[in-house]
């Protein structure tokens, strides 16, 4: 039995994950889904891991996994608790020292949603968050899920990345196909840059885990048995 540790995105919940957390249980693994302090403006990136470290207490076998801005706090906590698995879920992979806030310009994001809205009509960037975030998820739990999200306080994104490199821990990242949010051509040029692996390629928008929770479980589980 593995332990998964579901690390939301910006201005989320935990409850982003539930659809993945009834698959993961069905299956036999435990999991734990904190909400993280992002409406808190006192809280930065080191409480955000303070709240996942408290919510795993003495849990092990650990798969620690991080979705959207969860990829900046995924390997906060893999570098604090023993962890067999860290996953980025259309994360973001922070470098050393880089502020949050820098990510953008640093990775070229705005030319990448350029490139693909002029592909696509212009879905890809979108104010709409229907067409942009939750494209394939079915309307009603879509809009449960705008429901049920938070302010994201502006606190972490001007710190840097406390990590002085990433963890010495095994490393997967699972790339979204038809994200519009993060356009799949930027993720498959940052990761072999960033983390020297080559992106795991599934369909679906940012949003994923609402849309595909069975196929998110199914790779998930792959990656506790090598």
């Amino acid at each position: 039995m593995a332990t998964f540790v579901l690390i939301h995105g910006a201005a989320d919940v935990g409850w982003y994950w539930h659809l993945v957390e009834a698959e993961l249980r069905a299956r036999g693994h435990d999991v734990v889904a904190p909400d993280l302090p992002c409406d808190d403006d006192s809280a930065g990136l080191t409480e955000y891991a303070d709240t996942v470290v408290e919510a795993v207490g003495d849990r092990e076998g650990l798969v620690v996994v991080g979705q959207s801005f969860g990829g900046f706090t995924a390997p906060l906590v893999a570098a604090r608790l023993p962890t067999e698995v860290l996953v980025l879920l259309a994360g973001m992979v922070p470098s050393p020292g880089e502020a949050p806030g820098d990510w953008w310009d640093n990775t070229g994001y705005a030319d990448a949603v350029r490139e693909q809205a002029a592909r696509d009509g212009g879905k890809t960037g979108s104010d709409d968050p229907f067409v942009s975030f939750l494209h394939d998820v079915p309307r009603p739990l879509a809009e449960e899920a705008l429901r049920r999200g938070r302010d994201q306080s502006a606190t972490p994104m001007g710190s840097p990345w406390p990590l002085d490199k990433w963890p010495d821990v095994p490393t997967r990242f699972v790339l979204c196909r038809d994200d519009r949010f993060f356009p799949a051509d930027l993720f498959r040029r940052i990761v072999p840059e960033r983390l020297g692996i080559t992106p795991d390629e599934i369909p679906g928008s940012h949003c994923v885990a609402l849309s595909r929770p069975k196929q998110v479980a199914d790779l998930l589980v792959s990656y506790t048995t090598g």
